[in-house]
């Protein structure tokens, strides 16, 4: 039976990673397996298994592929109007230490680019600038693994952790608070590993302690405070935006000069305020729309989510009305922020609407991969196989199971290359694992976040994180190497991890 009720995510290990099968393609035949299994084997009724079909659907589209599309059409938008260009020599005007503008590019750009697109963007963008700027190609793919594992879970406007609290029916600013506390420790020791990597061992660290403390504790402490009070949507923005200042701030009061790391002379166009400003409205925007309709300001946040619709799809036991926020939602925010802020950077409408059929297009097989995966998850917990996986596992483990939490988070990126198809995947079996043992509700959500904690860990090994590293700086070859150097990262961090799940269960039990 337990066979049986892991089959959907054994054909998916067997397809992605043995076959090479393409992702929609292998996520759209689990989906098939699991009716099969369920309808068979589980005794699910046909009509109950097509109503969690179309739940997932629902799951899928609003708010979960509208947030991809919004953050990848803005990020479309600003290499449109050219606003990447500008943001791009601003970056690299900072300093003339690699390791400095690695930390900047890599730590902060990146963690700001995972937090506003996520989906490669923050891996490929920052990899193809370092390598732009004279840095090894193979050292810049390296560093952003490092850089991009921490924000992961808020990647794309937090939607890995809102897709979390939508499958396990917890509250998405506890399980952000409780993520960040977990990735505290890594969160701060981030830094110093770039760096370390960055300078091939600990010699790399002279002259950069103030940096490297600096921007892990001015990473850290926005994410933990936004996760507390606002949710997951701007935690990791909010931390990227406070890392880039406070490194520029830092390179300019306290600047490095280390010969053996020094850069070629960077000769810049001048780059007035009313430009920058211009470059980063997007963004700006989007910081301010989403900040400014969350539950810290509650008259304009309670104003906009009347607007919503509870829908019954699923009707069989443990089901409940679906709820569509309308306007009130990540992705129509997003969208609303691009188009002002593109029309001001001086695109028109005509071709905004262009480009955002361009974006919808090119994110085809990412939208049926997502579908079929949470389809398939819908279909596994309505039918009682997730039930089966986690009652094997809680007796395999027994009550260390905590330990293996953040593993299996891993497991799920590592498979489908994305933490929000992990939470999916994994998110309500974590709760049942939990339930098993006897975990109180506030332990359930802490072994709940553990998935998304895993879920950073598996996306540096992840093959898709790798092939999209790869390409960008346009090295044949260099996956080999890559997936080499990640998993001497991904082991020690999935074993922190998994002690940090476990004994921080113990103190809130």
């Amino acid at each position: 039976m337990f066979l049986l009720a892991l089959s959907p995510i054994l054909w998916l290990v067997i397809a992605l990673s043995v076959i090479k099968m393409a992702p929609w393609k292998a996520c759209f035949i689990a989906l098939i397996i699991s009716l099969a299994a369920g309808m068979s084997v589980w005794n699910m009724e046909s009509n109950y298994a097509l109503e969690a079909v179309l739940e997932g659907l629902a799951l899928a589209c609003w708010p979960i592929l509208l947030v991809i599309v919004a953050a990848i059409f803005t990020y479309n938008l600003t290499l449109e109007t050219k606003a990447m260009d500008t943001i791009k020599e601003m970056l690299t005007s900072v300093s003339h230490d690699r390791r400095v503008l690695i930390l900047l590019i890599a730590w902060g750009f990146g963690g700001f680019l995972e937090g506003m697109a996520g989906f490669g963007t923050a891996i490929a963008v920052p990899a193809g600038m370092l390598a732009g700027i004279g840095v090894n190609p193979i050292l810049s793919v390296s560093v952003c693994l490092i850089a991009n594992s921490v924000p992961t879970a808020y990647g794309s406007i937090g939607i890995p952790l809102v897709t979390l609290a939508n499958v396990t029916a917890i509250d998405p600013v506890q399980l952000a608070t409780f993520t960040s506390l977990q990735l505290g420790v890594l969160s701060l020791l981030c830094p110093w590993l770039i760096v370390i990597t960055s300078g091939g061992g600990m010699k790399a660290l002279r002259g950069m302690t103030v940096m490297c403390l600096g921007s892990g504790i001015a990473f850290f402490i926005p994410e933990l405070i936004l996760s507390m009070f606002v949710g997951p949507e701007l935690a990791v923005v909010a931390g990227a935006i406070v890392t880039m200042g406070t490194i520029v701030f830092l390179a300019k009061k306290f600047p490095v000069n280390d010969p053996e790391f020094e850069m070629p002379s960077h000769k810049g166009v001048k780059i007035t305020t009313q430009k920058a400003i211009n470059a980063c409205l997007p963004f700006i925007l989007i910081f301010i729309f989403l900040l400014f309709t969350s539950k810290l300001v509650p008259p304009i946040n309670q104003f906009l989510m009347q607007f919503k619709s509870s829908v019954p799809i699923y009707t069989g036991e443990g089901g409940s009305p679906y709820t569509f926020v309308w306007i009130n939602t990540p992705g129509v925010l997003i969208l609303l922020a691009a188009f002002i802020a593109g029309s001001k950077q001086g695109a028109t409408f005509n071709s905004m609407l262009k480009l955002l059929g361009k974006t919808v297009n090119g994110l085809k097989f990412t939208m049926i991969t997502i579908i079929a995966v949470i389809a398939t998850a819908k279909v596994m917990g309505y039918s009682g196989m997730t039930n089966q996986i986690a009652d094997t596992a809680v007796a395999a483990t027994g009550t260390a199971y905590p330990a293996i939490a953040a593993f299996l988070g891993s497991v799920g990126t590592y498979i489908t290359g994305s933490a929000t198809s992990s939470c999916v995947l994994f998110g309500k079996l974590q709760v049942m694992a939990s339930q098993a043992i006897g975990a109180n509700e506030t332990v359930q959500a802490w072994v709940a976040a553990a998935n998304a904690t895993g879920a950073c860990a598996g996306k540096m090994i992840s093959p898709l994180s790798i092939a999209i590293g790869s390409a960008a700086i346009g090295v044949k070859g260099a996956d080999a190497k890559l997936l080499a150097f990640a998993v001497k990262i991904y082991i020690p961090f999935v074993i922190f991890m998994g002690a940090v799940v476990y004994f921080g269960q113990a103190v809130l039990g």
